[in-house]
């Protein structure tokens, strides 16, 4: 028997089957005889857990061994394309397919699909069966909004892509699915809009995955990680979102979006440096809101990198720059204190950080009191023993709240690791090591690309049209154009003069 090929006897196929895809508890055999052909044998196999049951009751068992209408002769219907003519007159499933390969069929029993081979016929139906278990669609948890919609994406990509559907209703929005992974197959689905997307960048963004060749795929991280620009920065280069609007502004832009099976995150491409900073929000609420919170966030990024250098640097390199009465504060609080001001915010920094990767693995009530009520125990216990000084205290409290005000989750935990360089360059050269770590810093996200495109663009390179929605929100009135950098086929998006005006009051 040809490995790939479905003999005609049904015994056969059932010894290949189970010594293919094995004899689990969850993998069903149903055997059972079909009255209009002459009582053939028929055989269904599926994975409990992954198909619909009811579907598989009235759309398959209930009309194959009840119906009598079919004719009666089997051997008549083999001549007349076999097994076909069960998909157009016997079972009921919305999704019919006939396949004569193994390899084909033994993939979607693992998907859930339900196979039914018949005793005589040489090919067999792949039925449409699939209901997995599941969450059901949420509120966004890692990217949450006060105004806007409140669902996300979950686990399943049919269901991602719909959420998708229901905001775009374009002809163009095409969803291009492959299979990654040896062993996981998981589905990959390239979304994008034709028309509008660069045909360089979609060819390239499928280049990319289709040269995967690994055992699995179980997230969209692992995606990530195969198809960056520079494997060996700590910089994000792709947007991560679990928001479908999010998701649908990306693609009206001319953007990529690869969703994965098994993954609540869709993988947004290009992305530059200023998206990190940038929420779904901003663009619910009135432009001049929207800009004030960017240059928070901002601001929280220069304290999140700088708080503790400029700490260590003006202690021990440039007193001179502190105020009078500043200076002996702090002079005062580290009256006693053992340790060198870099060695007392290094010890500061990691308690931190243990904090909150244990805040992170307890369980969710114990984890918020871990947090924020063992940090608060453990530094104010520190600075009465005199360890560190209670200006120290705040600085790095500060820094780590203002961690929290960065929207991306990933940019937050690479500014948790670039700070430590910068403190120990700044504990060396004061204010030059601090400011030669911040250029190093600079230089490097400036040799970055994102599927070609420039990390910083539209600062660097500068493109002033692109800029409206960078440092500031322009309203919605004056983004006339999508972002140059993404390299839209239609570079317009609105028409012109668009400006809310009153109305005239001297036309009655």
């Amino acid at each position: 028997m040809d490995n790939n090929a479905i003999s005609e006897l049904i015994n056969i196929n059932e010894s290949f089957l189970k010594s293919k895809i094995g004899e689990s508890f969850d993998i069903k055999y149903r055997r059972f005889k079909i009255p209009a052909f002459n009582q053939a044998e028929a055989l269904i196999v599926y994975i409990s857990g992954m198909i619909d049951t009811r579907v598989i009751d009235d759309s398959i068992l209930e009309p194959l061994m009840r119906y009598t209408k079919l004719p009666e002769n089997k051997i008549s219907i083999k001549r007349q394309n076999g097994i076909s003519f069960l998909a157009e007159s016997g079972v009921f499933t919305t999704s019919v397919k006939e396949t004569a390969q193994w390899d084909e069929l033994c993939d979607s029993v693992m998907e859930g699909d339900t196979v039914l081979l018949v005793d005589s016929f040489d090919s067999a139906l792949i039925l449409g069966t699939r209901k997995y278990e599941g969450r059901s669609v949420n509120e966004a948890v890692t990217e949450t909004e006060i105004k806007g919609p409140r669902d996300a994406f979950v686990e399943n990509i049919q269901v991602n892509a719909a959420l998708i559907r229901r905001r775009i209703k374009d002809y163009g929005l095409r969803f291009d699915n492959m299979k990654i992974g040896r062993r996981t197959k998981t589905v990959v689905s390239v979304a994008y809009i034709r028309g509008l997307v660069n045909d360089s960048l979609l060819k390239e963004v499928k280049t990319r995955l289709g040269r995967i060749d690994v055992d699995g795929i179980v997230s969209s991280e692992n995606i990530e990680e195969l198809i960056d620009d520079a494997t060996f920065s700590i910089f994000p280069k792709m947007g991560s979102t679990e928001r479908p609007d999010k998701a649908s502004s990306s693609l009206l832009e001319g953007r990529v979006v690869i969703l994965v099976d098994n993954s609540p995150f869709a993988i947004i491409v290009p992305f530059v440096f200023w998206g990190f900073l940038q929420t779904a929000g901003d663009y619910y609420e009135r432009y001049f809101f929207g800009t004030m919170m960017r240059w928070i966030r901002m601001f929280a990024v220069f304290l999140s990198i700088s708080a503790s250098s400029i700490y260590v640097l003006l202690t021990s390199y440039h007193q001179e720059m502190l105020p009078t009465a500043l200076a002996l504060k702090i002079a005062s609080g580290r009256n006693g204190v053992p340790f060198p001001a870099v060695i007392e915010a290094f010890l500061m920094e990691i308690i931190l950080e243990i904090m909150k990767e244990a805040g992170l693995r307890l369980p969710k009530p114990m984890g918020q009191a871990v947090s924020i009520v063992g940090t608060l125990v453990v530094g104010q216990a520190a600075v009465q023993a005199g360890l560190v000084s209670p200006f120290l205290v705040i600085v790095v409290a500060v820094a780590a709240v203002s961690l929290f005000a960065i929207p991306s989750y990933s940019l937050s935990n690479t500014f948790r690791f670039v700070r430590f360089p910068i403190l120990l360059a700044s504990a060396s050269l004061g204010l030059f090591g601090y400011l030669a770590g911040i250029i190093v810093v600079l230089l490097h996200m400036m040799s970055l690309r994102s599927f070609g495109t420039a990390y910083l663009a539209p600062v660097i390179p500068f493109n002033r049209s692109d800029n409206n929605d960078v440092f500031i929100k322009a309203p919605w009135w004056k983004l006339s154009k999508r972002p140059a950098f993404v390299r839209p086929k239609d570079k317009i998006r609105q028409a012109a003069n668009q400006k809310p005006k009153p109305p005239n009051k001297n036309k009655q």
